[in-house]
């Protein structure tokens, strides 16, 4: 009996430091919610869209569908974090600055092509090279010159989309619709899922591969944890806080794609507006510390559905927009509270205190 009630505190110790317990935990808490308000928040039907190509449409593809630019940016925010102990708030304007930049090598000058004849993945590379310069830019303000991230980040946060509207004069260029981009943003014609949800798919796999058969993960951590010990185990501190935010700036171009696809134009002072701090939420609902050190991918891809599950959810009943942030914040002070190691202890406590009137019971009956 004593080594039942051993290996039943051993899980619950483990189950309450496990970083996926947070996100789990507020992912059966939004569902518990629904099922009890509307049974109907998880109906998903087939139709078919304008063209005639079958669609599903529901709540629940909603989330997966506009989750996967927030599940993106989660990947290269989680790895800024863990290196460097600070956030990037510029991925917002820097969406705008990589798709503004996509849109004009589409668009070829003319702000109203009828034909588009640069090939998609050319504007693509464009817009990868341009994301990449700009977190390049902030690798370096951040590891050459030792700027806090979120300064440093804050000079591109507010002249960013001043610098994507620059980029196009000024003027809204219009992809038309004719042209095929739309895919990248909508659906592929006969497959009825989001194309968002397979290109998130694909940047999650990689970022997989890349941390079970590389030692990135380890870099990261290791420069996080103590970079003047990674320093002299031969590491280069320097250059994987920069590396981080350079990947970063490629999350950041796939999330472009998937925005200016969406709507094949682009309003530079609100696409993507507030996306930074979802993202970091993402990171933070996930239990990595945002002061740097051990992450754990996965619950910050998890955390990043369940923000999108959230915002979804205070949509279905009407929140105003505006009001968004507030909710969030009420929840997600209340997950990261819980996710605390002193309240992580005292729940470990509690749950030891009330094993042990029902050990004490046990003994007496024998």
């Amino acid at each position: 009996m004593t080594i039942e009630k051993n290996q039943d505190d051993n899980f619950f110790k483990k189950l309450l430091h496990s970083q996926m317990i947070i996100p789990i935990a507020a992912l059966l808490a939004l569902v518990v919610f629904n099922l009890i308000a509307d049974p109907s928040f998880f109906a998903i039907s087939m139709g078919q869209d304008s063209t005639g190509n079958p669609v599903l449409s529901g709540q629940l593809i909603s989330i997966l569908n506009n989750g996967s630019e927030l599940a993106i940016l989660a990947i290269g925010m989680t790895l800024v974090t863990a290196a460097t102990g600070g956030q990037d708030i510029s991925v917002g304007a820097t969406i705008a600055v990589a798709g503004s930049a996509m849109l004009a090598v589409l668009c070829g000058g003319n702000m109203r092509p009828e034909v588009v004849t640069t090939p998609f993945i050319v504007a693509f590379i464009v817009g990868v090279l341009v994301a990449m310069l700009c977190g390049a830019f902030n690798g370096v303000m951040v590891a050459v010159f030792k700027v806090q991230p979120m300064v440093a980040t804050l000079i591109l946060y507010t002249a960013g989309r001043s610098i994507a509207a620059w980029i196009n004069n000024n003027a809204l260029p219009i992809i038309p619709t004719n042209s095929g981009f739309g895919i990248f943003g909508g659906f592929i014609p006969g497959i009825p899922i989001p194309t968002p949800v397979f290109i998130a798919a694909a940047c999650i796999v990689v970022i997989f591969l890349v941390l079970k058969f590389t030692s990135l993960g380890l870099y990261v951590q290791s420069v996080g944890i103590n970079e003047r010990a990674a320093r002299l185990n031969g590491l280069n501190p320097t250059f994987i806080k920069w590396l981080t935010f350079v990947i970063l700036g490629v999350c950041v171009a796939v999330a472009a794609l998937i925005k200016v696809s969406r709507i094949s134009t682009i309003n530079y002072q609100t696409i993507a507006a507030d996306i930074e701090m979802d993202a970091i939420l993402a990171v933070a609902l996930g239990g990595n510390a945002l002061s740097g050190g051990k992450f754990n991918m996965g619950s910050s891809i998890l955390g990043a559905y369940v923000i999108q599950f959230l915002t979804t959810t205070l949509y279905k009943f009407n929140v105003a927009s505006a009001a968004l942030p507030a909710y969030k914040a009420v929840v997600v002070i209340l997950l990261v509270v819980l996710s605390a190691p002193i309240v992580r202890n005292k729940l470990s406590a509690l749950w030891k205190k009330i094993r042990s009137p029902k050990q004490t019971e046990v003994e007496v009956a024998k």
